[in-house]
């Protein structure tokens, strides 16, 4: 589990498993108040990072980042809700919201590659720093304070289970294709995140102001509209990790040249969420939300096409298609998380999406992960049937090699005769790995789709939606 992994996942980790948290305390102690906190923390480990003098120290930088990151994401969308009225008020600042969310996705590997091709990786956090001072000077001009007025005190128990819980699951999920899931390690991790989700259940079951009332997954819509955000996640924003392998080591592109060839599905993006944005109101939610997943699932699918002679341009059907898709979905998946849920909670209906999203992006790329190097470990050990390279576990070591961006040195290392048909076999592989796993990408957002038929109804879905109602004869507070 190498730096460079660590600089992604670091960031990663503390924010999924922080994320419902801060949504929670937001309502409690200041919506305002913990963004800005967010903010902070995040232009000052951003500033760190940018200093820092070794992996390490970037790393912690990195996890820092995460939470003030957390703060951020599971506020933003609550303080949209506190100045937005709901109609069409709200249903245009969500489709300027999906919008600023499919592009940051989109588009981040084009600004992240023209920095680092020009004055450095460092300066990809020392931006953040004025961009974080600059908002956080309008937070104070602009948005008021607001917070749950019933509440009274905070659930602590809930809320270390549930971080606990989050951090052991995706740890593992991240670190499972490298250690081995029948690792003692990954074991370990995926059941002590068993055992704490379950201590989680049990601790809001009983405490009079839970963190998250357990009551809500009995509202179909609240389910629904977890499930497809996780639908979209764990498909086409885990994927976008491979289509960068795609673009950069198997095509060759530089990073700024990558980030380029994601222009148009950051585009159709951009203008395909304030349409979704004007809809809302006019079209059912659910109706929405499976045209955008369907949109989704067929542009995988289009993708999943690529051949050895094909180009980053057949690409393009399939990031047109996914770029309608999700940004079509945004905007209808915030509104609706959000109005499912009593207004003065609305911190901690954010910080549940949120949790989901990211839960589903890390389910995704690990199982993307295991499957990719599975069916590319199967194509070369094919390819190379009778040589010496289908044995010693070569086949596995050039789809991970190619993976990483260092094949070239792989094949270098390999008998001079071998390396030709090493190179040809695992580019080969590359392909059959990535066909397969956009294809199963696709058919998991056209399930997420049909879950959000099914689950979704438009009357549970109410603009002032009645309090949560607690936990049937409520124990003394474990709190």
């Amino acid at each position: 589990f190498n730096d460079l992994q660590w600089v992604i996942d670091a960031y990663t980790l503390t924010l999924a498993a922080i994320v419902l948290t801060a949504g929670s305390l937001a309502d409690r102690l200041g919506r305002r108040m913990l963004f800005a906190a967010g903010l902070a923390v995040f232009s000052l480990s951003s500033l760190a990072a940018g200093l820092a003098p070794d992996a390490t120290f970037l790393n912690i930088a990195r996890a820092v980042q995460g939470i003030g990151g957390a703060a951020m994401f599971a506020v933003s969308l609550a303080l949209v809700a506190q100045e937005f009225e709901a109609g069409r008020e709200r249903g245009t600042a969500m489709g300027i919201y999906g919008a600023t969310i499919g592009v940051s996705v989109a588009i981040g590997p084009l600004v992240g590659g023209a920095i680092t091709s020009g004055p450095g990786w460092r300066w990809v956090f020392f931006l953040n720093v004025p961009i974080g001072v600059a908002a956080l000077a309008m937070t104070y001009a602009k948005i008021r304070e607001s917070r749950d007025p019933n509440a009274t005190r905070v659930d602590w128990l809930g809320l270390v289970t549930l971080s606990g819980a989050l951090f052991a699951l995706v740890l593992g999920l991240l670190r499972g294709n490298d250690d081995g899931w029948s690792s003692t390690t990954i074991v370990a991790l995926l059941a002590g995140a068993a055992a704490l989700l379950v201590a989680f259940v049990a601790v809001e079951s009983r405490v009079r102001e839970p963190m998250l009332p357990l009551g809500l997954f009995r509202r179909r819509a609240f389910t629904g509209v977890q499930l497809a955000a996780v639908g979209v996640s764990a498909s086409l924003f885990a994927l976008f990790l491979y289509l960068t392998l795609y673009l950069q080591d198997y095509l060759g592109y530089s990073p700024l040249q990558a980030g380029i060839r994601y222009l148009p599905i950051t585009l159709v993006t951009f203008f395909a969420a304030p349409v979704a944005g004007a809809l809302l109101g006019r079209i059912h939610a659910r109706v929405l939300m499976a045209i955008g997943l369907v949109g989704t699932g067929i542009g995988l699918i289009l993708m999943s096409g690529l051949g050895a002679d094909s180009g980053w341009t057949a690409l393009l059907p399939g990031f047109i298609a996914a770029g309608i898709g999700v940004g079509l979905l945004n905007p209808v998946i915030a509104d609706v998380a959000l109005s499912v849920v009593p207004k003065e909670r609305s911190g901690m209906a954010a910080g549940i999406n949120d949790t989901f999203r990211q839960v589903g992006i890390a389910v995704g790329v690990a199982a993307w992960g295991a499957l990719f190097l599975s069916r590319g470990s199967h194509k070369v050990a094919k390819l190379t049937s009778g040589t010496p390279l289908a044995e010693g576990g070569h086949p596995r070591q050039l789809i991970e090699a190619i993976t990483g961006g260092h094949l070239h040195a792989a094949v270098n290392a390999l008998p001079p005769a071998a390396r030709g048909a090493a190179a040809s076999a695992t580019r080969q592989g590359f392909l059959a790995g990535l066909n397969e796993i956009l294809l199963l990408g696709g058919i998991v957002a056209l399930a997420g789709a049909a879950l959000a038929l099914f689950l979704v109804r438009e009357r549970e879905i109410e603009h002032e939606t009645p309090a949560i109602s607690p936990p049937a004869s409520p124990q003394p507070s474990l709190a």
